[in-house]
């Protein structure tokens, strides 16, 4: 499967921003998606996960309340809704896809990644 991030940008602290992930190639349903970051000098972290039907959701503790992960397996795309952003949260945000039900926090649980999108919030 192929992915393709998009919808980074540039936010003031305390604003708002909606990524998307197009998928394309294999059956994207049958697939979980998740999103990690990146920021300069750190180590990629997970930030969210979804399951094939979209009924199960798992968030870091630093985006728990902030962030909604969803996805439109019609579309074959996924989001993630960011609200409150703080400039912590300025990374590189990379979409993932696999297979696995275990580990889902952790980037051996995805197969694919896409190319990243970059998300800077001033203070």
């Amino acid at each position: 499967v192929q992915l393709q991030a998009s919808g980074g940008g540039l936010v003031q602290a305390g604003g708002s921003l909606r990524l998307s992930c197009a998928a394309s190639g294999r059956a994207f349903e049958n697939y979980r998606m998740g999103w990690f970051r990146q920021a300069p000098a750190k180590e990629r972290e997970f930030v969210a996960s979804i399951s094939w039907s979209g009924g199960s959701t798992y968030y870091a503790d630093s985006v728990k309340g902030r962030f909604t992960i969803s996805r439109d397996n019609a579309k074959n795309t996924v989001y993630l809704q960011m609200n409150s952003l703080k400039p912590g949260d300025t990374a590189v945000y990379y979409c993932a896809a696999g297979r696995s039900h275990f580990d889902i926090g952790q980037s051996r649980a995805y197969g694919y990644w896409g190319q990243g999108t970059l998300v800077t919030v001033s203070s």
